[in-house]
């Protein structure tokens, strides 16, 4: 099979082309090289077809699309930023790039496969459940209350603290920042292409994905990232609220899996699927977990950021029913 790799060489995509060309798939990649400093990296497979390419830009993605039996969309805008005046390079990167490549697939009739880099973000805040109304969507956390120490949502009934439960997919979904709109825009347009071309769209929905080659000292980074970049200057990583927000922090080679999976798979899935570890942890212990043996200690400032959630834990028991995928990497940051 030939597959597409959009951000082929970036963070997730390039782990992505790795595992394809492990299993012996013939892979195009498109990639800006703007992570790069415009050079192609170390880890860059030779026997690639690589396009230097903005996918923002349809010709490219003509150019990288030729004769291709499954794309696979990593390219894209990551973080929560710096503040809302990224809306315009989040709009153009994730939502204009996916509208110019989809454009460009209808005009080559395509009918492949397409996976999509969705992520969690697309919920919102997780799933919650008080003790005494059961399930419960809380609104979103306000300034003051962080400001002022009350990190976990309340019940919206008793106004008592929620408890985190597992994500499904079908859980609604409620973007709270500008990175998440446009992912969850993403999925949209893939979904509409879909329909309209009688193609399945599988849209892996990552949890905090961490590993090898994650970018460092950009505020597009993941927090796994973050941290690493404070430790890698000797100053400790700071930790925002109290540290226990809880996430699912899934390693990039059990992701490339993933996406290998949902590119293969004899029964292609037609939808979403959390791709997480299935072990949930606070931000705190992964804190500690990658200052551990420099001799820093997190430190716990309090406070917080509009736009972040409390917890957001997926289950990714419908990942293993439908693709077979289990998380096997250790939890080693």
């Amino acid at each position: 099979m030939r597959v597409l790799v959009t951000g082929g060489l970036g963070f997730v995509g390039s782990h992505v082309v790795d595992a394809l060309v492990a299993e012996g798939h013939e892979v195009a990649v498109l990639d800006s090289l703007v992570a790069h400093a415009g050079t192609i990296p170390a880890w860059a497979h030779p026997e690639v077809d690589l396009v230097v390419g903005d996918v923002r830009d349809p010709d490219a993605w003509t150019t990288a699309a030729q004769g291709v039996d499954a794309v696979c969309h990593q390219a894209a805008r990551v973080g929560l930023g710096v503040d809302f005046a990224d809306v315009r390079a989040y709009v153009d990167d994730n939502d204009v790039g996916t509208a110019a490549g989809l454009w460009a697939l209808h005009e080559q009739d395509f009918t492949g496969r397409l996976v999509l880099a969705s992520s969690m973000v697309v919920y919102g805040e997780g799933r919650y459940t008080c003790a005494e109304h059961g399930d419960q969507r809380p609104v979103a956390r306000a300034a003051a209350d962080l400001a002022e120490g009350r990190f976990e949502p309340p019940c919206p009934e008793c106004h008592e603290p929620l408890s985190w439960a597992p994500v499904l997919e079908t859980a609604p979904v409620d973007p709270r920042n500008t990175y998440a709109a446009t992912k969850l825009h993403q999925e949209h347009l893939f979904r509409v292409f879909g329909r309209e071309h009688d193609v399945a769209v599988t849209a892996l929905r990552y949890h905090n994905v961490y590993g090898p080659r994650c970018p460092v000292d950009t505020p597009y980074a993941g927090v796994a990232s973050i941290f690493r970049s404070a430790v890698a200057r000797g100053v400790p990583p700071t930790v925002l609220e109290d540290g226990g927000q809880t996430r699912d922090f899934v390693h990039v080679r059990d992701v490339a899996r993933a996406n290998v999976l949902a590119l293969t798979a004899a029964d292609p899935y037609d939808g979403a699927l959390n791709i997480a570890s299935g072990t949930p942890r606070t931000v705190l212990e992964l804190a500690t977990a990658i200052s551990a043996g420099t001799g820093l200690e997190p430190q716990v400032v309090g406070g917080g950021r509009l736009g972040d959630v409390r917890h957001v834990v997926a289950s990714p028991a419908l990942a293993s029913e439908r693709l077979g995928f289990h998380a096997v990497e250790p939890f080693a940051v």
